[in-house]
This record gives C-alpha cells, structure tokens and sequence, in this order.
C-alpha cells in the first residue's frame, strides 16, 4: 500500500505531518512522491494565512478525481484548517474519508485506527501482490532529510495575539514530556541525525518537570553523535539572558536566532498584543552578538496592520534597520476569522500595504544580499543533507559543484550567490 503525505505550512507543520504518516507506515504503508499512484492521501492543511488555507481547499476539490476513480482510496484531512473548519469541509467535501484537526493529534493513532481500521484491512487484502517493493518508492518531496530531524517539544499558544488564529486551532501550550523528548531526539540521532530542530509554536517557554528550555538545550547538548542544534519558533519574550548563555556554552546549538519582531511601532505592537517594544528587540539583539559574535538573526514582519501610519511604518523600517536580519520573513496584513484584529477596521489600503510591502521588501532583500555577498571567497561548513546541497551552522543554504554524500560536514568555498543561497565548489583541504 502506498502513502502520499501533503503539507502545508511551517515547519512544526512538516515535523506534524511526519507523525500523521506514522499509524499508516506502522499498518504497512510506504511513502510515494507522486500521489496519483497512491491508495492514501495525508493532507495536512494551515490556516495561519488565507492563501494557504485556500490552497489547501482547491487541492481538496480536485482530488475527488483521484477518490472517483478507485473508491476504496482513502483521504484524510488533518492541522489548523481542519480544527477551524472540521464540519463545514465534511459537508463540502463528502469523499473525505476522515477529519482530524490540529488539537487531536497526540490522538490521532487512536482516531485512526477507530474510523478507519477495518478499511484499511480491506485495503491491504485488495492491494495484496500489487504493492511497491520498499526499495522502490520514492520520498516524497518536502519529508525532512534523515541527517536534519525535527523533534517537537510542545504544541499550542498562550499568548493572544491580535492578529493570530493559532491559539484558537492548536490550544492552550501542552508541553511533552522532558524524558520522551530526549528519547526521540535520541533515536533520531541513533537512526543517522546529524542536526536536531526542537519545534514548538513558542518553542522556548517550554517547561517540563522542573527544566526549563535553556537547561533542555544545554542537556540536548550531550547528546552523542548530535553536531547541530536548532530551534523553532521562539518568542521575544522568552529569549532571556539564561537561553542566550545556553546557546552560547552549548557547541551544538547553531549561529542562528530567529525572532520575529512583526512591527517596529511600540503602538502597534501594544495593539498586536505581543509584550515587547523595539528597544527591547535591539536590547536582546545586542546582548545575543555579545555572545555569540558569529550568531546570525532572521524575522517575521507584518505591514498593513490595521490602524498602521506612515510613521509606524517608517519605524518598521528603523527596527530592521538596527536588528540586521540576514532574512527576512514578509506578509501584508489580511485579517484572519476569529482573532481579535479581524473585528478591526482592515483600515491601510491594499495599494498602501503593497507599495509599503515593497520598500520592506528592498530593504530586507539588500541585509540578505550584503549577508550572502560578505562569505564570498570564504569557506563553511555545510552539512549536506541531499547530496550536494546543505546548510551552514549560521542558517545559510548552499549548494555546490560535483557530487554530495549526504549526513557528511564537508567544507565549500564560496563562489557566488543567488538571491538566497550560496553557490560554490568542495574544498576538502581547507
């Protein structure tokens, strides 16, 4: 039987995506890249943005095609669209075979195998002799690299911003288990991990038994055979001193932080309801590159923002200015049913969101660039993940001439860019 596994999203929507395939491989599936030859369908659909949850739908619409020609396939619908629009998608959509929103999936096992257990056995005796050898299926695009592994350590949000639909399909924070945290990250390692991303909606207020995220990081440090470390998504607030020290004293943990400041007007930040200012953005900032010198920040930011003025955006702009990002993360402001900000007047004109999205847009792209052009002629370290294309420590992609060995560290020479990666060729000797 074969399994084709769709997401849309972030990367906490990769990582969940990974455990929605996991009852179906453990009752003998196999992955597929290529859904036409599937007998299941995963599709794990976002609603942070209306894009994503539109794409998500549309894809839903034309796969009754797909279920039209061979009845006994089966389509799950699952994440953040499914828990805000369970019923209506149900209703629309009559030839999904199962809906599971985003707050069901430590549940998600048991839901399966109670709906859909016994189609599933007829499945496996229909498809019995026809079925793919395990050596011949192909990985789906978009499943992480077996050498770069995510581990979640909590899902949910509890914080309220104005403008973010999270809270409301992901819940209130459930942290997992320190010891069954570590456990999977040392599996993972065992099965051939080089790097680790921990993953959570607010990443670093996990806590757990006693420890709190920078002892998990420092302890996730001693793991044997781990040599990277990453996290996503933090939130400003709890980027404290203690999480920069243990990301300083920890080898493993990566150069990189990603915060996502979303404004630079301290009004509309108060509005957006998210318990920082701009000063303190550039405080955190400076006491991180104090640290860790060679340390490399991204971000989100959000333009069009309802109520937002010239003078915000211009102090968007000052903020970026000061905080560097290396890249940059940009949307223009579109409300969001159920948050609070989508009861606001959505007051900034789209000609004003687009041209202000714009200039965002050249000033971040020209950090990115100047951050890109300054490693030419130098050498990295890049852990290759596919053969030839890999990431640095730092967060930079890169990708290089001649044939790659993935799960190797290996040193590139940096001869040139792209618009967001770094081009060049082996150097082992350096």
């Amino acid at each position: 039987m074969r399994l084709h596994v769709v997401t849309f999203g972030c990367q906490m929507s990769v990582a969940d995506g990974e455990e929605l395939a996991s009852p179906l491989k453990g009752r003998g599936f196999t992955a597929v890249a290529d859904a036409e030859t599937a007998d299941a369908i995963v599709l794990n659909t976002c609603t942070v943005r209306q894009h994503a949850e539109d794409k998500a739908l549309s894809l839903i619409g034309r796969l009754r095609e797909w279920k039209d020609r061979d009845p006994q396939r089966v389509l799950i619908v699952a994440g953040c669209a499914a828990e805000r629009l369970g019923p209506w998608i149900q209703k629309r959509f009559p030839y999904v075979d199962l809906v599971v929103g985003a707050k069901s999936i430590e549940d998600y096992p048991r839901i399966v195998e109670e709906a859909l257990g016994a189609r599933f056995d007829a499945l496996a005796e229909s498809r019995l002799g026809f079925g793919a050898a395990t050596e011949d299926v192909e990985k789906p695009t978009g499943w992480a690299s077996p050498f770069s592994a995510f581990v979640t350590i909590m899902r949910g949000c509890n914080y309220s911003c104005s403008y973010c639909i999270v809270p409301a399909v992901r819940g209130r924070e459930l942290y997992r288990p320190y010891e069954t945290v570590m456990a999977e990250a040392r599996a993972k390692v065992a099965l051939g991990a080089k790097e680790i991303t921990l993953l959570g909606q607010t990443v670093n207020s996990w806590n757990e038994g006693g420890v709190r995220f920078p002892e998990l990081l420092r302890r996730m440090g001693t793991i044997e055979g781990l040599e990277r470390l990453r996290f996503e998504s933090p939130h400003p607030h709890f980027a404290t001193d203690d999480m920069i020290a243990a990301m300083a004293e920890t080898p493993a943990v990566c150069e990189q932080l990603h915060l996502p400041i979303q404004s630079g007007s301290d009004r509309l930040l108060k509005i957006m309801r998210r318990n920082y200012d701009a000063a303190g953005i550039l405080d955190k900032t400076a006491r991180l590159r104090l640290a860790i010198p060679r340390v490399e920040v991204s971000t989100d930011i959000i333009v069009g923002f309802p109520s937002e003025t010239e003078e915000d955006f211009e102090r968007t702009l000052d903020l970026v200015r000061g905080l560097r990002p290396s890249w940059s993360y940009t949307f223009k402001y579109s409300p969001r049913e159920g948050t609070e900000s989508a009861g606001m007047a959505d007051d900034v004109p789209a000609e004003v969101k687009d041209a202000r999205l714009e200039r965002l847009n050249a000033l971040c792209d020209g950090l990115t660039e100047a951050a890109l052009a300054a490693r030419i002629g130098k050498v990295v370290s890049v852990l290759d993940e596919t053969g030839g294309f890999g990431r640095t420590r730092d967060g930079f992609k890169v990708s290089w001439d001649g044939c790659g060995t993935a799960g190797r560290t290996v040193k590139v020479r940096v001869t040139g860019m792209s618009k967001r990666i770094l081009k060049g060729e082996t150097d082992e000797r350096a």
